[in-house]
């Protein structure tokens, strides 16, 4: 495996991880149509365990099948697809080796009440399963979140010793937040810090608005005169509060949107340096023809 100077200078900030780890985040950079470029695409499909199967796949019934998102991952180049442990067992012998795979370590659902998450995977199932890394969610804000940073930490820990990478999904939520709290820029900001000071190799955070949410927050943000008028400039600051960009940040599709709302996204994602998106809903529901096409256009965003 060849790396390109754009690989190698990303895998040279991650000054404390083993050969493994750093093999395993390669296969994530150097694989599909975006491989070498130091950007990636992921598709997660955690969406049946998060909001039930109907508002998850009856837009397109193809979805369904396990092996409908595999293959969608593969067709389209990605560099990586996320599912949780059953989905990956329906077709990770099917397709070993074609696309590296991030068993989803936990889980919520929309039955409970409660902002927290269940584990329902192991670092042993990932590495059975063949996977390059696990994902995990952490809610900061929760009442939970002390303990799925707990729980993140000792599955971290041993995933890192196997050589695996270890991607979390940074969502603030909680009783402090509100809707609109949950993606303003200083939140998220604070979100994707958090992330990177647990120890995660990939940070997943949600694009953030213009709001700045917490009055604590305010004054630094005027002060020091911090540009978040545009979503490059605010994910610029997340790039930022992410160890200078010393650690992977990549940003969620979120809700389904139209196609040209979701390409000036990415877009921005693009011209604010962030490394890549993570994008489900918006290309699985949509007819199979219609997601590779958007994903086609997609990467070519962050290829330019």
């Amino acid at each position: 495996m060849t790396l390109t100077p754009q690989v190698k200078a990303i895998l040279d900030q991650y000054e404390s991880d083993n050969p493994g780890t750093k093999t395993n985040l390669a296969r994530f950079l150097n694989a599909g149509k975006l491989g070498g470029t130091g950007k990636l695409v992921i598709l997660p499909v955690d969406q049946g365990f998060e909001h039930g199967p109907a508002r998850s796949f009856a837009a397109n019934p193809a979805a369904y099948d396990p092996h409908y998102h595999f293959e969608l991952a593969i067709e389209a180049g990605l560099s990586g697809y996320a599912a949780p442990l059953g989905m990956l067992e329906c077709g990770a012998a099917k397709y070993a080796s074609e696309i590296p795979l991030i068993l989803k370590c936990n889980s919520s659902n929309s039955l409970a009440t409660e902002k927290d998450q269940a584990v329902t995977g192991t670092v042993a199932d990932a590495l059975r399963l063949g996977c390059a890394g696990i994902g995990f969610t952490i809610y900061p804000g929760s009442e939970y979140c002390f303990d799925q940073m707990e729980e993140f930490r000792e599955l971290a820990a041993e995933a890192k010793a196997a050589g695996l990478a270890v991607i979390l999904w940074s969502y603030p939520r909680g009783p402090m937040l509100d809707k609109p709290a949950e993606t303003a820029v200083d939140v998220c900001a604070y979100a994707a810090h958090m992330a990177a000071l647990c120890g995660a190799h990939i940070i997943k955070v949600k694009p953030p608005t213009d709001l700045v949410a917490l009055p604590a927050n305010k004054a630094a943000y005027e002060q020091n005169k911090i540009d978040i008028s545009t979503l490059p400039a605010r994910i610029q600051h997340v790039v930022q509060s992410s160890f200078a960009g010393r650690r992977i940040v990549i940003f969620s599709g979120g809700e389904k949107a139209g196609t040209d709302n979701l390409l000036t996204t990415i877009k921005g994602i693009h011209d604010g340096g962030g490394f890549g998106s993570i994008i489900g809903r918006n290309v699985f529901q949509r007819p199979k023809a219609e997601a590779l096409d958007l994903l086609n256009q997609i990467i070519t965003i962050f290829k330019s």
